[in-house]
């Protein structure tokens, strides 16, 4: 089977919770799986696998609504020559600057942008668009905020046309009833968001389960796909 392009980047996920890598089904904190006590060290062996960007989510740091895992983002930054971006529990202006200086290439952000736009257009001011990564959860078309806990009655069209004015051009979206089920990506939701934001460069999130879906994935046009489950069970076969 063909692998996608090389321009196509597979991006590894590294859950973090209580200093391990972990994987939940459906964003359920209790539904948990955990994959390595040793981030740092599976880090290292994603970068030997050929891997050139890692999604480090601090799933800790959602709940607590502050950043706990920086340490962790900090050696794997400093002992690596990964692109990182970090998420969970960004909520203030010190928050970004704190990931930003620990080795973030990017800060994806989720819970601020969708809650307190004019926060988060003041990030944008001070660090620029191209430090942001929005991390945009979707159940059905709207927008869930705060580690999946919370829902919202945005819509990510309405959310998109308004981050894109910003001059933020890169968005992961993750379908939360796909991910960690092992279901396949959401196409449709992703084929939608293409043909109404042709410009945008999409990365997908969710359900990924071998080479198939990554092909579909960038048949479609998505620039790359955060994967979990398929990169720590070995079902990519890279």
């Amino acid at each position: 089977m063909k692998a996608p392009s090389p321009s196509f980047d597979i991006i590894p996920a590294m859950d973090l919770m209580d200093g391990c890598c972990v994987r939940l089904l459906k964003g359920n904190f209790e539904a948990r799986t955990v994959y390595s006590n040793d981030p740092l060290g599976t880090a290292k062996k994603f970068e030997s696998m050929g891997y050139r960007r890692l999604h480090i989510v601090d799933l800790d740091g959602a709940r607590a609504g502050n950043p706990v895992h920086l340490g962790v983002l900090e050696q794997v930054a400093s002992q690596t020559d990964l692109e990182v971006d970090f998420s969970g529990g960004i909520r203030t202006e010190a928050d970004v600057a704190a990931a930003l200086e620990a080795g973030a290439r990017w800060v994806a952000v989720g819970s601020v942008p969708v809650v307190d736009f004019d926060r988060f257009d003041k990030w944008v001011a001070r660090f620029g668009a191209d430090s942001f990564l929005p991390g945009l959860d979707v159940r059905g078309e709207l927008l869930a905020v705060k580690g999946w806990q919370e829902q919202t009655r945005v819509s990510i069209f309405d959310f998109l046309r308004k981050i894109q004015a910003l001059g933020i051009d890169q968005v992961f979206v993750t379908s939360i009833e796909r991910d960690g089920a092992m279901q396949g990506p959401d196409l449709s939701l992703y084929r939608r968001i293409l043909e109404a934001f042709p410009s945008l460069s999409l990365i997908a999130s969710g359900g990924v389960r071998h080479q198939a879906d990554l092909q579909d994935l960038e048949a479609i046009g998505c620039v790359g796909a955060i994967v979990g489950r398929a990169v720590y069970g070995g079902l990519l076969g890279l």
